[in-house]
């Protein structure tokens, strides 16, 4: 069997497939995170540690892991974990929806003009070489002391392995990599005051990185020496988990953040839009993303907010409702709750809920959320085929990709059909496990990476798509007119 094990931001996932990739079973864990003061996001690396044993242990407690015989690691993208000499953890690790660096991108295309040729990629704060601007400028001492710079999946991996060691999906996010050349760039690195030396080696997510120490093979209840692979970014993983492993294919993962994905044969850049431009975890494969920061987070939110007991009730009222049930509200919810990236690069946005009036209740709000996402996502959509080219139909991943409603409300938001398969809410711990399993067994991607069966398709329904219209269009006038209010109001 192979163990698939994705570090995300609200929890720690673990999974088992058999040796013809069937899903055997999976172990959860949950995370919390920290926000000490406005734009900031933190987690302690530790907290990482302790989720994945409780992942692990908690599978480990309805399947035998004695036929592990590979390991395979997703994550997390962007997180900054700075180690000292001796590998402790210096601070607790920036997230990439922490916004505290938008003067350090500026910067950093300052220090090194040629960086979006070089990365691909507009510099945004979400990502990694930014926040080490930033902890050189307000942290030095931390900054002085650090050795090496790691991502949260490649930290669980120096946990695993003892070993230093990434893989470019995730890399390309840091904005050191050349994504063209794969392979770390002395000038993006020079433009930080870092070096090679700094950063893991790096292999692909199909190759094996390490194996298995002793020590972590006793706390996981695993034998020792077992092949850890490369593994991917959490949504590369997810592509592979999806199958979307050749040129055009894509999906839609519904998480904490939400991505619109599309992979690439050859790397197709788009910076000045706030496209992502990747590395796939894949060889020879790169991907574009449109990614927002809020999406399964703003429902949980909303539910929070409302007092219901979860979002399963919250949902489960919403659909009761009925489609119909806000025809005529002007009703809109910004989902900016961690400032945006695709299409607009703001890490001052934040959340609005426009159009309250006094028989306003919380099925309206929970609702206008769930179409809050779905504009949001929509947006990223058409900046991804204004450069690239149209994109036909969707596969759902995340944990959002259990609401049908929801895929009513997005299917017409997007004007798409999406296409959900058995399995898909597993995601990225999935695409790990395949990954473990090709780079030990060398079975092919064909082999290893089949789309799971087709559950059901969900269409477009003109009369929501004509519903949707009017609040669609007073969503992007809402950015558009509170764009400087947002920045201007940051303390």
């Amino acid at each position: 069997m192979y163990l698939g094990i994705d570090l995300g931001t609200s929890g720690v996932k673990a999974v088992l497939i058999d040796e013809k990739g069937a899903l055997v079973g999976e172990g959860t864990a949950p995370l919390t995170l920290a926000r000490p003061r406005p734009l900031w996001s933190e987690q302690d690396p530790e907290a990482w540690w302790q989720a994945t044993k409780i992942a692990v242990s908690a599978l480990g407690a309805r399947h035998s892991l004695d036929a592990v015989a590979g390991i395979g690691l997703s994550g997390q993208m962007h997180g900054a974990v700075l180690l000292g000499r001796s590998g402790q953890v210096l601070r607790p690790a920036i997230l990439w929806n922490d916004g505290r660096a938008g003067a350090a991108c500026i910067e950093l295309e300052r220090r090194e003009p040629a960086s979006r040729t070089i990365t691909g990629n507009m510099a945004m704060p979400g990502f990694t070489a930014p926040k080490l601007i930033w902890v050189a400028q307000h942290e030095p001492d931390v900054f002085t002391r650090t050795a090496r710079v790691l991502l949260p999946k490649d930290w669980i991996r120096f946990r695993l392995t003892g070993e230093a060691v990434s893989e470019p999906s995730d890399a390309a996010g840091t904005l050191w990599l050349d994504v063209k050349r794969r392979r770390w760039s002395p000038a993006m690195l020079a433009a930080t005051d870092l070096e090679e030396r700094h950063m893991p080696r790096l292999v692909e997510g199909t190759q094996v990185s390490g194996q298995l120490s002793r020590k972590a093979a006793d706390t996981l209840g695993l034998r020792p020496g077992i092949p850890v692979a490369g593994g991917g970014g959490d949504n590369a993983a997810g592509a592979v988990g999806i199958g979307v492993v050749r040129p055009g294919m894509a999906f839609l993962s519904l998480g904490t953040s939400g991505v619109i994905f599309v992979a690439d044969d050859v790397l197709k850049t788009d910076p000045d839009r706030a496209v992502h431009a990747l590395c796939h975890c894949i060889p020879d494969m790169w991907h574009r993303m449109a990614v927002i920061l809020s999406a399964a987070s703003t429902l949980s939110f909303a539910t929070r907010l409302v007092g219901a007991t979860d979002e399963a009730e919250l949902l489960a009222e919403i659909e009761a409702a009925g489609v119909q049930a806000q025809a005529h509200s002007r009703l809109v919810v910004l989902p900016y709750l961690s400032g945006e990236r695709t299409p607009h690069n703001d890490p001052t946005a934040t959340g609005v809920i426009f159009g309250l009036d006094g028989a306003t209740n919380r099925v309206d709000l929970g609702r206008a959320v769930l179409e809050g996402v779905a504009f949001a996502l929509a947006d990223g959509l058409h900046t991804l085929e204004a450069g690239g080219g149209p994109i036909k139909a969707l596969s759902v991943i995340g944990g959002g990709a259990r609401s049908k409603l929801w895929g009513r409300i997005l299917a017409a938001a997007l004007e798409r059909p999406l296409m959900y398969h058995h399995g898909g809410e597993v995601g990225p711990a999935l695409g790990a496990a395949r990954l473990a399993r090709i780079a030990v067994s060398g079975a092919s991607l064909d082999e290893a990476c089949p789309p799971p069966p087709l559950a059901h398709v969900i269409e477009p329904e003109p009369a929501l798509v004509e519903m949707l219209e009017p609040r669609r269009i007073l969503f992007r006038r809402l950015y558009r007119d509170l764009r400087s209010t947002f920045a201007s109001s940051v303390c």
